[in-house]
């Protein structure tokens, strides 16, 4: 029987990366499931994943920003799993506030977590995926990332850059049979938006047309579908934002 190909989701311990996680365990897919700092999370899921589903999953938690552990968790992967067959950049983290106020440090773990952890690991999963002649790259970004958001310009110019990055890696990589896609999501109800108070969310929700905000699960959907699809889809940005941009 021929094995599925082996996924690997970064930031994967909650929201997005979960549901994501779970979605491709669910289809008996093999996992390498990534977090920065939430390891028990992390290994919960884990846990849930190969107790409940007939799918084998290994968390690996470390700082996908840095790209000495990005090479050492690719080669732990490539030792103890395989190489990587999927790949999907879902780590990230927000800042709101005004650029004037915001701090170099600030600005600098914005673009390393969101913008460069996705080229840390796009760069280690490449060569195998070349060799092969195969491969799927899904980068999650942000219709800010499309459209720009106030009090948020580092998260929009990560995201920006990650916009770009797919396009532009996928045109290169399309000669190899090796996708790049991006989904830019709009408001996800995840961990990520409850800094938002009651108020601000049903503000947000009369302005998407859908009325509401996405659950994790569909994005995963959404994801799924991309890693497993039409290998003449590549080089575009998805929106998924029920019509609100």
């Amino acid at each position: 029987m021929k094995l599925k190909p082996l996924v690997l989701i970064t930031g994967a311990s909650r929201g997005i990366g979960k549901a994501t996680a779970i979605k491709f365990a669910q289809e008996g897919y093999p996992t390498i499931i990534n977090s920065c700092s939430s390891k028990l999370e992390l290994d919960n899921l884990k846990d849930y994943i190969n107790n409940t589903f007939n799918a084998k999953c290994i968390s690996i938690t470390g700082d996908v920003s840095d790209y000495q552990f990005v090479e050492k968790m690719f080669s732990y992967a490539k030792i103890n799993i395989g190489d990587v067959d999927i790949l999907v950049n879902n780590a990230g983290i927000s800042h709101i506030g005004l650029l004037s106020e915001m701090t170099y440090d600030e600005w600098h773990k914005i673009i390393e977590t969101n913008l460069s952890s996705c080229f840390y690991c796009c760069k280690n999963a490449i060569p195998s995926m070349v060799k092969k002649q195969s491969g799927k790259i899904i980068n999650i970004s942000s219709v800010w990332g499309l459209h720009g958001a106030s009090c948020e310009a580092a998260y929009s110019a990560s995201k920006g850059g990650i916009n770009s990055l797919t396009k532009s890696l996928g045109k290169e990589l399309a000669p190899s049979n090796i996708q790049v896609n991006a989904i830019a999501c709009g408001f996800i109800d995840t961990d990520m938006n409850k800094c938002f108070s009651e108020e601000e969310r049903n503000t947000l929700a009369d302005e998407i047309p859908a009325g509401r905000f996405a659950d994790p699960k569909e994005v995963a959907e959404l994801v799924f579908t991309i890693a497993t699809g039409n290998n003449y889809l590549n080089a575009q940005v998805i929106t998924l934002d029920g019509g609100w941009t």
